[in-house]
């Protein structure tokens, strides 16, 4: 039996943050909604927030299992460019994670399932992009800016709708425009881990943006994304399309920019730093900024209106 912590260590822990608090936060906007404090699928309160933690538990399974994924195709590429992980360093077998992987996957969609219907389809629809990204004869992640659209799908779009349906209907445009805004920033976002495997990346014929265009230009085509889609937000209260807290959707609106653009002029003002560290202080920014603009949204919709 394989010590805990290499499966640990494989699942990738740091980047499961993001998908608990993504499918919590989209819980709590659909219960701030209109009509609100009222869930399409029960009448009790404490079924709501079962629905909502059940949600959160798949979202991190099915990221799991779709990290372990990517490892397993990517393994040539991981033994040029993170060879101290489990698999490349023979840590872990692949028929170790290659269990570890579907058992994931099985997990998340029978939790998806136990919610409801709508949650299923959504994890169902986001495990097709997560498959194509990876797997082979698709595997889109050699196909530059259609490797960005695969990976912003399910983690962007997808994501906070998902937590909408352990709530309340999707049937409704109102998530699929709030989540339209993440999915624009992670469409762009995304890149930024790119910068660091470019090595081994050309090695294994994945044409990344800055593998195809290099750091500078590449680094210059994804700037936009971390300022302008957070606009949007605005725009969309204003057309009344959107039933959170005004006042509070503005403030996140015009504040998240901001931090963007500090991300932009760290990355642009030295980009060569991002093919030098996996860990560069701009990808912490931009996890930190996904889970700022989730929480933000979700307190957005739970303030008392005016």
């Amino acid at each position: 039996m394989k010590d805990w912590r290499i499966y640990c260590e494989f699942s990738r822990p740091f980047t499961l943050l993001m998908p608990g608090v993504g499918m919590i936060c989209g819980g709590l906007a659909a219960w701030g909604a209109q009509p609100r404090f009222v869930s399409s699928w029960t009448h009790s309160p404490w079924r709501v927030a079962w629905n909502v933690v059940l949600g959160a538990v798949m979202a991190v399974v099915l990221n799991a299992g779709s990290n372990g994924l990517n490892q397993m195709f990517d393994l040539p590429i991981d033994r040029i460019n993170k060879p101290q992980r489990p698999l490349p360093s023979g840590r872990l077998r692949s028929r170790e994670a290659a269990g570890f992987t579907l058992g994931a996957f099985v997990v998340g969609l029978l939790l998806a399932w136990v919610i409801n219907y709508q949650c299923l389809l959504l994890a169902v629809l986001a495990g097709i992009f997560t498959v194509s990204y990876s797997v082979p004869p698709f595997r889109t992640k050699r196909w530059g800016i259609l490797a960005n659209i695969t990976m912003a799908v399910p983690r962007g779009f997808l994501l906070p709708v998902a937590g909408w349906s352990t709530v309340k209907t999707i049937w409704v445009v109102e998530p699929w425009l709030l989540s339209s805004v993440l999915g624009l920033f992670i469409l762009g976002a995304g890149t930024t881990k790119d910068f660091s495997d470019m090595e081994g990346d050309r090695a294994g014929g994945c044409k990344t943006l800055p593998v195809l265009y290099g750091v500078r230009k590449a680094a210059l085509l994804i700037s936009p994304f971390f300022v302008f889609p957070f606009l949007l937000w605005a725009i969309l209260v204003r057309l009344g399309k959107l039933t959170g807290h005004p006042a509070g959707i503005y403030t996140l609106s015009f504040s998240l920019p901001l931090i963007g653009a500090y991300i932009d002029y760290r990355i642009l003002k030295n980009p060569d730093e991002l093919s030098a560290s996996e860990n560069h202080v701009s990808w912490k920014l931009i996890y930190l900024m996904s889970i700022v603009a989730y929480a933000g949204i979700a307190v957005s919709y739970l303030l008392p209106r005016p």
